[in-house]
């Protein structure tokens, strides 16, 4: 795999994230990035997170991912064991110049969010033609 195309930011367990109002901790949502010839594929695990509440950005040659968690409590009831307790989800991704950021699709299917990356024209493999003298 040809780690040119897209950087991963610090890979550690939680990210801050500033905003305006306050500082929130997010979690990393696992990513597997896949190259092929023609770009990349990225798949994140995103799991309680409604598609409302998904959010894809790309700014410049970063690629922000986030989500928030919906996970509802029937009323009455209380939670006696938590194994997470960050509500939200982010990762950034660094893209090269040889990614076409103008054309990433996206699909979001039972929590797991499925990117994917054209190279640019001037990026993709071509074929030279040999001509007999």
């Amino acid at each position: 795999m040809n780690t040119s195309c897209c950087a991963m930011t610090k890979p550690t367990q939680t990210d801050k994230v500033s905003t305006a109002a306050n500082e929130t901790a997010t979690m990393l949502p696992p990513v597997n990035v896949v190259e092929d010839s023609e770009g990349i594929t990225l798949t994140a695990d995103m799991p309680g997170v409604p598609k409302e509440k998904l959010s894809l950005q790309v700014e410049s040659d970063a690629l922000i991912i986030e989500g928030e968690v919906s996970l509802a409590m029937p009323t009455g009831m209380e939670a006696t064991h938590v194994e997470f307790s960050l509500p939200r989800y982010r990762r950034v991704f660094t893209l090269s110049k040889e990614l076409d950021s103008e054309k990433v699709s996206a699909e979001f299917n039972q929590g797991v969010l499925k990117l994917r990356i054209p190279k640019a024209v001037h990026a993709q493999a071509r074929k030279v033609e040999i001509k007999v003298a």
